[in-house]
């Protein structure tokens, strides 16, 4: 096949000039503040590792990082917002598997497209939650608590404040042969504060917004929701040591622009909530939380996000939770 010398001369050109464009798009970003917006409200967990990467990223690129709290609605308002927003990488989501992978397996409709709305950034963290009763409960251990499940079904109720949370209390009745009442909050904290005031049996939160209550006597954990225990809980045994054979839920914290933002700024962005990570405040938060540290390529996490969604879907179906 022959190409003329024109021809030739003019995609060289093109591609130049597109090599050349990207860097500069690169360099010349930011120039005014960036937005990262949050599905929950404040003292969640997604919500503290917003404003630990905005600091960590503010510091990096020279420019205010605005934590925006947009909860409710299971995630959707946030998520809406930012798929809605100009692709110009002024306007972020710091979100989890609630609103990119199982959302989509827990409502008939969503408002917005998981994977075509969305340009992935980074995979930062994964993580798992704590079975919370208050410290005076007749509930010892897992065991008491699945008892008195037994013992009078409908009757016993569980508050989740985020799909992670619901899905785990679900897990729980589903593979424990279980007849237990959800409770559900718009957020974790809220779900929390009523947990601490007796107006439910129980719930799982997110070690990041469980941890504290624990540390501090307000509330007591008899199980960790993954396949391992919680490094700053070691006596706290999982779920699965507990009683209930193959439960494993965990949730993960991921960062993503709106579909169309230019690929030179996502991989800017990529760089340095990658470079976040290797802080100091970043790792001890990690260690505190007993949250596994993670990172990944756009292209990681948009396959990761993938797997999680049907992982998402069968644990879901397994729960026996209908679509809304």
């Amino acid at each position: 096949m022959n190409i003329r010398p024109t021809h030739l001369l003019a995609a060289l050109a093109t591609t130049a000039a597109t090599l050349l464009a990207l860097p500069a798009a690169a360099q010349d970003y930011p120039n005014k503040p960036i937005t990262l917006v949050v599905p929950f409200g404040p003292g969640s967990g997604t919500d503290q590792m917003a404003r630990l990467y905005a600091k960590a990223l503010g510091d990096e690129l020279k420019v205010p990082i605005v934590v925006e709290n947009k909860g409710g609605a299971s995630g959707f308002i946030a998520a809406q917002f930012v798929a809605k927003a100009a692709p110009d990488g002024y306007t972020l989501l710091m979100t989890t598997n609630t609103t990119h992978a199982a959302n989509e397996h827990l409502f008939k409709k969503l408002p917005y497209d998981p994977v075509k709305d969305f340009a992935p950034i980074e995979l930062l963290a994964t993580g798992q939650m704590l079975l919370l009763v208050q410290p005076n409960s007749p509930y010892k251990s897992v065991a008491d608590l699945l008892a008195a499940a037994r013992k009078a079904p409908g009757k016993l109720d569980f508050g989740s404040g985020s799909s992670s949370s619901q899905v785990a209390g679900y897990s729980l009745q589903q593979m424990a042969h279980l007849d237990m009442v959800n409770v559900p909050y718009k957020s974790n904290p809220q779900a929390i504060t009523d947990l601490i005031g007796g107006r439910f049996s129980f719930m799982f939160a997110d070690t990041s917004t469980a941890l504290p209550q624990v540390q501090g006597g307000k509330l007591r954990a008899l199980a960790t929701s993954g396949a391992k225990r919680v490094a700053a809980l070691p006596d706290v045994p999982t779920v699965a040591e507990a009683g209930v054979k193959g439960y494993d839920v965990s949730y993960w914290f991921a960062a993503y622009a709106p579909a169309g933002t230019p690929p030179a700024i996502v991989t800017r962005l990529n760089q340095v909530f990658a470079k976040a990570s290797t802080t100091d405040e970043v790792k001890a938060y990690m260690n505190q939380t007993s949250s596994t540290l993670t990172s990944s390529t756009p292209e990681g996490l948009a396959k990761f996000q993938a797997a999680e969604s049907k992982k998402w879907g069968e644990v879901i179906r397994a729960a026996g939770i209908e679509p809304q």
